[in-house]
């Protein structure tokens, strides 16, 4: 007997060992006690864990309801219920494999949930990180594209540092808000700069800086009376996204790997009674470009894990609001819940969603309140509204007549009717994405002037895009590098501009 407990332990001694091996991602990083919703669900990302069994120590008012895997062999999803009576501290959850997990529950700041958002009393400047200002964060290691502000499609080496220091700069025009573009990283080898292919949704583009430089330029700012907007992307994500190379399950993409097709950008079908269903389909599940793969939010872990990534960014960075970009490319019930949580949570913020359409119908459907023909509910406050920022091109482009000219800038604030809430909309003059103001009025500064002073008097939201105070130019067609231009002034080396020197 003795002889075969011997060999037994010979045997056992012989075999490798199983290395605690660390997660390679935790997603949410944190959490916060005291959320309207107490449901959490972990993201858990590493070799070989998608049947691990997880277990958590005692922790009073937090619960494990269970867990669950998708297709990937490396994706473990955690729920918890974080409940009211839960304090601040550590959660320690334990894997039958792998390192245990010291999880990070944190307080909220006092008066969180109950934050101001913007609104028609504010003014919003928007701003592309990379081309307002340098300031020097020099964190630029292991990112594929570096700077090169002689090519118009390349990183010019703006970053929050810069637009930090130009604070001042921004409230003294007399905005109370300030959105940036997508700072999150993207890690693309080329035409990154823009932050609308994200590679890693809860981290900052070291080549702006750090989650921590974000935190101290929202806290700033506030200090001088100008909240932050975020843009974020729930549409779709950049082709170099961490989750491209070990998808959760092959349904996470649309159309993966089923092949490319690009969304075809018709908006209307989705409104549109007589609309083919392919057509709907490839509005929302065709991809926006190559290099950005569609999200399909029909995945419940997706659904959640956007959700949850948009409170965290909130919650953690301190926004006065969100501005979402491609809004109706989403899928449509994803986005009532989604719009529903993040005012749940936060009643008295804001979200503006873009929705590039002409037509005050289509824009006033995603419009919180709005009594849609087909019963569809959104909670989002806001909208973009291109109709009216279109029709007052045309009052000062145009000649006047029945249909033309100043006619459709009566005709597009009239349409205010359909509407549930007009004054939240945001006006503007430009966008990251459109011809400069002062080129499209033919370098007219009285007609400018004139553009402006409706921008800010109208009933609704005024943003501003940064330089348009200066007069900057672009070509009249689309021409996305040279419309988001350096703002003079903004690197070291540079002539400042003033809004006299600019004419």
């Amino acid at each position: 007997m003795k002889s075969l407990i011997t060999l037994a332990t010979a045997l056992l001694m012989s075999l490798p060992t199983m290395a605690a091996e660390p997660l390679q991602r935790v997603e949410p990083p944190n959490w916060w006690v005291g959320m309207r919703d107490t449901s959490l669900q972990l993201m858990l990302h590493g070799a070989g864990i998608a049947d691990a069994k997880p277990t958590l120590a005692p922790y009073p008012g937090v619960r494990l309801k269970g867990s669950h895997r998708a297709t990937s062999a490396n994706y473990l999803f955690v729920d918890l219920d974080i409940s009211a009576d839960a304090k601040p501290g550590e959660l320690l959850l334990t894997l039958d494999r792998g390192a245990p997990l010291h999880y990070p529950l944190l307080a909220r700041t006092p008066g969180s949930a109950g934050r101001q958002g913007f609104g028609p009393k504010d003014a919003i400047y928007l701003v592309v990180p990379d081309r307002f200002a340098q300031g020097g964060s020099g964190h630029q290691a292991d990112m594929k594209e570096g700077p090169d502000r002689t090519s118009p499609g390349s990183r010019h080496g703006g970053d929050l540092a810069g637009m930090r220091r130009h604070l001042d700069y921004i409230a003294g025009l007399g905005f109370t808000q300030v959105w940036p573009t997508p700072l999150v990283e993207n890690n693309g080898a080329h035409y990154s700069y823009h932050g609308y292919a994200a590679t890693d949704f809860y981290k900052i583009d070291p080549r702006f800086g750090t989650n921590d430089d974000f935190r101290a330029f929202v806290t700033e700012a506030r200090a001088k009376g100008v909240g932050v907007i975020q843009d974020v992307v729930l549409n779709h994500i950049g082709s170099g996204h961490w989750w491209m190379a070990d998808l959760p399950a092959p349904d996470w993409v649309n159309q993966w790997p089923e092949g490319y097709t690009e969304t075809h950008h018709a908006r209307m079908t989705l409104q549109d009674p007589y609309a083919a269903s392919s057509d709907r389909l490839r509005f929302t599940d065709g991809w926006f470009t190559r290099g950005m793969p569609d999200l399909n939010q029909r995945r419940p872990e997706l659904a959640t894990y956007l959700t949850q990534m948009t409170l965290w960014w909130i919650e953690s960075a301190g926004l006065s609001g969100l501005r979402t970009d491609t809004y109706s490319y989403s899928d449509r019930e994803f986005l009532t819940h989604w719009s529903a949580r993040v005012m749940q949570e936060y009643p008295h913020l804001n979200i503006v969603g873009e929705e590039w359409s002409p037509h005050p119908a289509v824009v006033a459907y995603w419009q919180r309140g709005k009594r849609n023909h087909d019963g569809y509910v959104s909670h989002a406050p806001s909208l973009m509204d291109f109709p009216l920022q279109g029709n007052l091109l045309a009052a000062l482009t145009e000649d006047d007549g029945p249909h033309t000219g100043l006619t459709k800038l009566y005709e597009g604030l009239a349409h205010d009717f359909v509407y549930p809430d007009p004054a939240n909309l945001v006006l503007f003059d430009g966008n990251h994405d459109t011809p400069r103001l002062f080129s499209l009025l033919k370098h007219d500064v009285d007609l400018t002037k004139i553009a402006l002073a409706y921008l800010a008097t109208t009933r609704r939201i005024p943003q501003l895009f940064y330089g348009s105070e200066l007069l900057m130019q672009s070509p009249t067609e689309r021409d996305d590098g040279r419309v988001r231009a350096d703002m003079p002034g903004g690197w070291a080396g540079d002539t400042a501009a003033s809004s006299t020197t600019a004419r």
